[in-house]
């Protein structure tokens, strides 16, 4: 079962990291604004790798406590965490030396959601069929 979560999370993780770092170029590119101070490839990858491992371990005890109702509630809170993560980038206070901060929730806004769209995307993969 551990293996099953395990990679799971890691295949979502590298799916999240993957398209949060050609959102980043495509998004640099558009509007010729560099954040990589601020969100650098590492912590792009690191926050996906974070993100998906919390919610397989969520997943894991989702299912453990409420069995077969376990993923729809997971579903449910993981959509909810994802919509509430938007204040992230909202909120967020830039360095002086950013040059346009107000273009930077352009950028961290659907980055929030690239978690959530990479395991509902993976997610087939690993459910058990009935």
């Amino acid at each position: 079962m551990f293996k099953k979560v395990f990679l799971h999370a890691l295949l979502s993780a590298c799916l999240a990291a993957i398209a949060a770092l050609l959102y980043q170029r495509i998004y640099f590119f558009a509007t010729e604004t560099d954040f990589s101070s601020v969100l650098s490839t590492g912590k792009l990858i690191a926050l996906s790798i974070l993100t998906s491992t919390g919610a397989a371990l969520l997943n894991h005890i989702l299912n453990r406590i409420f069995k077969k109702r376990g993923e729809m509630v997971f579903n449910f809170l993981f959509s909810i965490i994802s919509f509430m993560g938007v204040m992230v980038p909202i909120s967020i206070s830039l360095p002086l030396a950013v040059h346009s901060p107000e273009l930077f929730p352009g950028l961290g806004v659907p980055m929030v959601f690239f978690p959530a769209m990479a395991w509902y995307t993976v997610n087939p993969l690993f459910v058990k069929k009935t």
